[in-house]
């Protein structure tokens, strides 16, 4: 261990089983780190001694409403930017600070309601840089240099559940939610502009056999025209993309069970896969349905979730929802107890 660094916070307006240290995953730049408090504190620190440079507190110097499950976003750097979801009121829903003394450069999007949990990223597209803003009313496109909307799209999320991150690949931009389904917009090619494509409905009101996907923790991904991705309960479904239909699913891959969750990090023609089980999984999703290479149980999962399955039971369930970071051939993965690293290389069994 080389430091440590904690500071005292309430937990009074979080959800009990929630009430834990930091929600957001650091972000490292160069001899700098930036973490998010579940209660709204932003501190960069030095990356070698731990040294607190600056930090900022969200309730305080925003008024911040801070969500049922905490805020999660992790700040996004972008040149001598670090872009963050902050849920200032009335006007600061994203807040660009300078990433190395802490002022703020501007700030954008009117909050009405939650602040949401889902992750900020640029694409570029249509011949800009567009930073996604994805909330609990909209999905918004924003100029990161100064905060200027180019386009939104409205569409409410119930409970302000916002958690997957939005997914782009080539002209298609994808959200999905536990209420309504998934969102999917074509981007232009031409400039920052977006066209409605297809959405979700609620679940009362699916056809059985014809739902898009309900994502609520897993990122899905696009691999051409086709998108996989795990339902929130548990089915992983493949989907056209072009206009949101179920083409199959299959509940091979994650536990059939209310907020099942899977991390998915491509690799060439497959994709690593870390399920909320503890498994290590190498598969490959196809329009035809899921291929699985093989898998290994990495990693016990500690924590614990109360979910409903498809059946309408609850049931206790250990569960690991901390993403892995790949590195070097090797896979570093942490649960509530230990941080492990293994090797991917062949060579080194």
């Amino acid at each position: 261990m080389l430091w440590t660094h904690e500071w005292q916070t309430s937990y009074r307006m979080l959800s009990v089983a929630y009430a834990i240290g930091p929600r957001a995953t650091p972000t490292v730049d160069g001899d700098r780190v930036y973490v998010v408090g579940g209660t709204g504190r932003l501190v960069c620190l030095d990356v070698e001694t731990g040294r607190v440079l600056w930090e900022k507190d969200y309730v305080a110097e925003y008024g911040t409403s801070v969500p049922t499950w905490g805020i999660v976003s992790a700040p996004l750097v972008d040149g001598d930017r670090l872009i963050t979801v902050v849920g200032g009121e009335p006007d600061a829903l994203v807040v660009a600070f300078d990433k190395h003394t802490g002022e703020e450069i501007w700030r954008a999007i009117e909050v009405t309601s939650e602040m949401g949990y889902a992750q900020p990223i640029i694409y570029e597209a249509g011949g800009a840089r567009q930073l996604i803003i994805w909330h609990p009313q909209a999905l918004a496109s924003l100029d990161p240099e100064t905060g200027e909307l180019y386009w939104e799209q409205p569409w409410e999320v119930g409970m302000g559940v916002t958690v997957a991150t939005p997914v782009r690949s080539g002209d298609y931009l994808l959200v999905s939610q536990f209420f309504y389904g998934s969102l999917m917009v074509r981007l232009s090619q031409d400039r920052p502009a977006a066209t409605h494509l297809w959405q979700g409905q609620a679940r009362s009101e699916l056809p059985d056999q014809t739902d898009t996907i309900h994502a609520m923790v897993t990122t899905p991904v696009i691999i051409g025209d086709y998108v996989y991705g795990v339902d929130s309960y548990g089915e992983l479904r493949g989907l056209d993309a072009r206009t949101g239909r179920r083409l199959w699913m299959s509940p091979e891959m994650t536990a059939q069970a209310r907020w099942s969750t899977a991390f998915l990090v491509r690799h060439e023609d497959r994709y690593f896969v870390n399920n909320d089980e503890g498994d290590l999984i190498l598969a490959q999703f196809t329009p035809e349905g899921y291929v699985e290479l093989g898998r290994t149980r990495l990693i016990e999962p500690t924590g614990s979730s109360g979910t409903r399955t498809p059946h309408g039971r609850i049931e206790a369930r250990l569960i690991n929802w901390s993403h892995p970071a790949y590195a070097n051939g090797h896979i570093v993965h942490r649960n509530d107890r230990q941080i492990i690293r293994a090797s991917l290389r062949a060579a080194d069994y």
